[in-house]
């Protein structure tokens, strides 16, 4: 086996109530994938982090092409030639696609940034990876894909030797995966390295080479990928035996619509004034069921879920709450009628990283929370939170902890828990567990199951075709912002889904 280009030996990090890493080593080999997995929570984000400069640890050694370093500031770890692709995008969002890609590096002479080589170089780059945005076009304008692809176009443009990718086809369809894929052997075939991040463990299998597995932040296991499997990569993950990736849904009786959209219609985004972005939707839910909504990237699934949460106008269309038409033109209208979201982008939209775990899990509760009408009960918060934490199992030092430094998955628990505290008729889920560990999906379903259980409407959007039948009891899917067909679990298949999302409805019967 040949030197490894990267060696971590016996790292430590310590945060306030919290030992995020105790004694992890990391090895990676020049010219290999590797996959660096664990729960959220096990330490992979502050490895990554100390990694690429952005912490420093408090004990243990880095090497790097075969001497040691010393990483103060990500500077240092770009000029050693390791870039790090966040989970959590780093992108300036008022900014366009070539001023992020080229950030800190424009090409020009002296002050002057010379905008149409910056631009060529771009477009060249972002048709590699089949990206088809101008690359002068405003960052926070794109979506959550569009902008994870960004991500990947800027890693490239750097001269690196070690690309780390935290969780890069989470807001991936699976075309978008598969460019991905080629573009990282092609990599790995120039004799560059990379550690690749992922909860989707099939995607491990696929295209990664070895193997280190962190739980509770400690090394547990590694390896060659040709000499495991994904069972055994689960049980190093958790500690036991899981087995399934997915809770399975068990069907119960669905009760009244609770609520129906009709000719949901929307003209027009910040790309083109002129383009069709949701076109004659229509759609119901039930008291007690969870319907599942399927589409590639672009399907127009997250706007249908904005519009409805009155996050996004809409040009026409109606929708019925119990039987009753309602007018929802902000989120205070939806939450007044009901309606509660759980965006895709739990950082952006939310979550409130300045905050405390306790204050965003119980804002959206404080009328419930309230005494004579105008101070919030503290001791009622507190135990609203304490109930949360242990039904949830969301790990945090103590309630006051900045949810900033909670892992992906324990955030995403924060914000699911903040929306059972408030009780909605219809709750919409986009991406429920993108970014969340196998063992913390399982425990997500299971809430969600609980709470369609217990009457409340859910409508879950999902990228991942096998969570979509595992959790369902109906299934919609859409492409170009329409629906194209409707289908109930029980007849439902990957095959079909696909088929339903690609051409429609009448190709899958």
């Amino acid at each position: 086996m040949s030197e490894p280009l990267l060696r971590m030996t016996g790292i430590g990090k310590r945060f306030p109530g919290v030992q995020a890493l105790d004694d992890v080593s990391l090895e990676v080999l020049p010219g290999e994938i590797h996959a660096l997995l664990g729960e959220n929570g096990a330490g992979k984000s502050t490895l990554l982090k100390i990694l690429s400069g952005a912490q420093q640890q408090d004990s243990g050694t880095i090497e790097f092409g075969g001497r040691k370093v010393t990483m103060a500031s990500p500077h240092d770890a770009q000029r050693l030639g390791i870039v790090t692709i966040y989970q959590e995008f780093t992108l300036a969002p008022n900014m366009t696609i070539a001023e992020n890609v080229f950030i800190g590096r424009e090409p020009g002479r002296g002050v002057f940034v010379n905008w149409r080589q910056m631009a060529a170089e771009t477009r060249a780059i972002t048709t590699r990876l089949g990206l088809q945005l101008k690359p002068m076009a405003v960052v926070r304008d794109l979506s959550v894909a569009e902008q994870q692809m960004v991500e990947i176009a800027r890693a490239l443009s750097m001269k690196s030797r070690l690309i780390v990718m935290d969780e890069p086809t989470s807001a991936l369809s699976s075309t978008e995966v598969n460019k991905l894929f080629r573009i990282a052997r092609d990599l790995k075939a120039q004799g560059l390295s990379i550690i690749f991040v992922t909860h989707r463990l099939e995607e491990v299998m696929e295209i990664c080479d070895r193997y280190t597995v962190l739980r509770d932040g400690r090394l547990v296991g590694s390896g060659a990928i040709a000499e495991t499997s994904v069972d055994g990569i689960i049980r190093l993950m958790v500690g036991r035996a899981v087995n399934a990736l997915f809770a399975q849904r068990e069907r119960g009786a669905a009760g009244e619509v609770a609520l129906a959209v009709q000719g949901l219609t929307r003209r027009g985004d910040a790309q083109d004034p002129h383009a069709v972005v949701l076109d004659d939707v229509s759609l119901s839910v039930r008291k007690g069921e969870i319907l599942g909504v399927a589409g590639l990237v672009g399907a127009g699934r997250t706007e249908m879920a904005r519009a409805l949460f009155g996050a996004d106008p809409f040009d026409s269309g109606q929708v019925t709450i119990d039987g009753k038409p309602v007018a929802i033109r902000s989120p205070r209208d939806a939450i007044r009628h009901g309606v509660g979201l759980v965006p895709e982008d739990r950082k952006q939209q939310a979550l409130f990283l300045a905050l405390a775990v306790r204050a965003n899990l119980s804002m959206a509760a404080h009328d419930h929370l309230r005494r004579w009408g105008v101070f919030i009960d503290e001791a009622a918060e507190r135990a609203m939170v304490e109930e949360y934490r242990k039904a949830l199992n969301i790990r945090m030092a103590s309630p006051e902890q900045l949810i900033a430094n909670l892992s992906g998955g324990n955030q995403q628990k924060v914000v699911l828990a903040r929306w059972l505290a408030l009780r909605p008729k219809v709750l919409i889920v986009d991406e429920p567990t993108r970014g969340i560990d196998v063992g913390a999906k399982v425990e997500v379903h299971n809430l969600l199951f609980e709470m369609a259980r217990s009457g409340i409407a859910v409508i879950a959007i999902s990228s991942e075709l096998p969570e979509v039948l595992a959790i369902s009891d109906r299934i919609v899917t859409m492409r170009e912002g329409r629906v194209t067909g409707e289908i109930d679990r029980e007849h439902a298949s990957e095959e079909k889904l696909m088929t339903m999302m690609t051409v429609g409805a009448a190709r899958a019967a």
